[in-house]
């Protein structure tokens, strides 16, 4: 899991939060689109993309894909409550979560659960094995709750 880094000192002006927020939309826009976009020269732009990646402000670029045409239309919202959590449990909640086919994200997270999981399946069944023959076999995972995603609303990062 990628943790932010918190002690970052890349100061963030109102140009470059317009890159960050035209490139969250339209990661593959051409150099003089982006100018455009941000009323900036190209040659600004270009500077200012390369600084934010330089300084890790932009951590890479990605395609998005359609999760229906790759089997993983049903999105499930898992919430993971831990044994007690010793080094050697959340470590190793941690290993089987990092490979488990169809995660999407994974957060610790403060409160009432331990975890918060999404991830993209094809169907209901899926979702069953995934939890009886997966899930039910961590050591250390007390209980868990699923919520299933009956339609999205946002989601800016992960889909389309």
């Amino acid at each position: 899991m990628t943790v932010p880094n918190t002690g970052r000192s890349t100061q963030l002006d109102r140009v470059d939060r317009l890159i960050l927020a035209h490139l969250v939309d339209h990661g593959r826009s051409s150099l003089s689109d982006l100018a455009e976009a941000v009323n900036a020269s190209p040659s600004s732009a270009q500077r200012r993309l390369r600084r934010l990646e330089a300084d890790g402000v932009i951590r890479g670029y990605r395609a998005v894909l359609d999760p229906a045409a790759i089997d993983r239309a049903l999105v499930v919202h898992l919430s993971v409550v831990l044994v007690d959590h010793t080094a050697e449990t959340v470590d190793r909640f941690e290993r089987w979560i990092v490979d488990l086919d169809g995660v999407v994200s994974c957060h610790h997270v403060t409160g009432d659960v331990d975890y918060l999981l999404r991830i993209d399946v094809a169907d209901v069944h899926a979702l069953d094995v995934l939890l009886r023959r997966t899930l039910a076999q961590i050591p250390g995972v007390a209980r868990f709750t699923t919520m299933v995603a009956t339609s999205g609303l946002v989601d800016r990062y992960t889909a389309m």
